[in-house]
């Protein structure tokens, strides 16, 4: 039985990212990106590019790293603990995940791009209120040797500023995933912040020209390129929000015992010390679950989904849990902007919503449970 606590190499490695992260990317820098009007950080990218995260997943051929998917959710825990901003999850681990199905000179360079910082995706799957890859209708319509796409998608996080996009469409037999431009004529891009102040798109295609060339992987097969890497980013977003749980429950604990009542520290109020405790044990059941699906991705990916899916729908829950008890126990100012626990709350909603909130998770979890 694998034993789900950190190899000594995962600890080095989040003991690293913890160290660049408290200096390059704290709460604050999120605060001063949302009042500059900014979605993300294209100097931070550039910089865990030189670090080797973008190429966590890319092989060792196409320049990267490859540490594995269990590394990379170390990296996504980490920046979950500081709200960090980057492109991390839909490129270096959902494009970097889909392209490593492909074996061609194209999804070499492409993954080589990736690794070097100088190439940005975002997944344009979804287009109604939840996440529904199977439900796609925007349409691949066979023109000549190529395709025309029309149609609209929502909810494409990053996608206001990345430079191409993975788009998941409706052909005549099935559904294909292209790999195009972000600019490319006739791509209209609505981009808006988030209310965690990052970016998602609506994205409209109107007649937009694609070619045989454009197509990642196979014509009207796009789930067997897809679906590894949707597992992927789920496993990384759940990561990331233990991170962000675990950086409220620290903000949390650390008003505890600071704040006085009555000159009493409220900490030794055995109430709260109860909902504290409550909240760690919470948070560590939580973390086993992401380093099982780590675990499972790595060395048995194709029996991955349903530790991906508990992990994910674990993590949404703990998300919550974590930002509403730190508002509850701080009180006041708990509730005010001037404090850093209202990002954690906006961080931990979008994270419940992308890639398939609790609901579609715990129905995974269920259909391949056997109920």
């Amino acid at each position: 039985m694998t034993k789900l606590v950190r190899t000594e190499e995962e600890t080095m490695l989040a003991d690293a990212a913890r160290g660049f992260l408290d200096e390059a990317t704290p709460v604050a820098r999120l605060r001063a990106l949302r009042d500059a009007g900014q979605t993300h950080d294209p100097a931070l990218w550039q910089e865990m590019a030189l670090m080797g995260w973008a190429g966590v997943l890319v092989p060792e051929a196409a320049g990267g790293a490859d540490m594995g998917f269990a590394a990379a959710n170390v990296l996504a825990e980490e920046m979950g603990k500081s709200l960090s901003a980057s492109p991390f999850l839909s490129t270096a681990v959902i494009a970097a995940t889909a392209l490593r199905q492909v074996s061609d000179a194209r999804a070499t360079e492409a993954m080589r791009a990736i690794a070097e910082g100088g190439r940005t995706y975002a997944l344009a799957i979804d287009e109604g209120a939840k996440h529904d890859p199977e439900a796609t209708t925007l349409r691949a319509e066979r023109v000549g040797n190529g395709f025309r796409l029309t149609g609209e998608k929502r909810f494409v996080v990053d996608g206001g500023f990345v430079d191409r996009l993975l788009v998941l469409a409706r052909t005549d037999d099935g559904l294909t995933l292209f790999d195009i431009p972000a600019d490319r004529a006739g791509i209209a891009r609505d981009a808006q912040p988030m209310i965690d102040s990052r970016d998602a798109a609506r994205i409209r295609f109107s007649g937009v020209e694609a070619t045989g060339e454009d197509v990642l992987g196979q014509v009207d097969d796009a789930m067997t390129v897809l679906a590894p890497a949707l597992r992927a980013g789920q496993a990384a977003l759940a990561a990331e929000m233990t991170g962000l749980a675990a950086g409220a429950f620290g903000l949390t604990l650390g008003y505890l015992k600071e704040r006085k009542q009555f000159g009493v520290l409220i900490g030794g109020f055995q109430a709260l010390q109860h909902r504290a405790a409550h909240l760690w044990c919470d948070c560590e059941v939580t973390a086993s679950a992401i380093l099982h699906a780590g675990r499972m991705l790595d060395n048995d990916p194709a029996n991955a989904a349903l530790a991906v899916s508990l992990a994910k729908a674990r993590a949404s829950q703990t998300a919550q849990l974590a930002v509403q008890e730190g508002v509850q126990m701080h009180g006041g100012i708990g509730m005010t902007d001037a404090f850093d626990m209202g990002f954690y709350m906006k961080r931990a909603r979008v994270g419940a919503e992308w890639l398939g909130d609790y609901g579609y998770h715990a129905g995974v979890v269920a259909r391949l449970r056997g109920f």
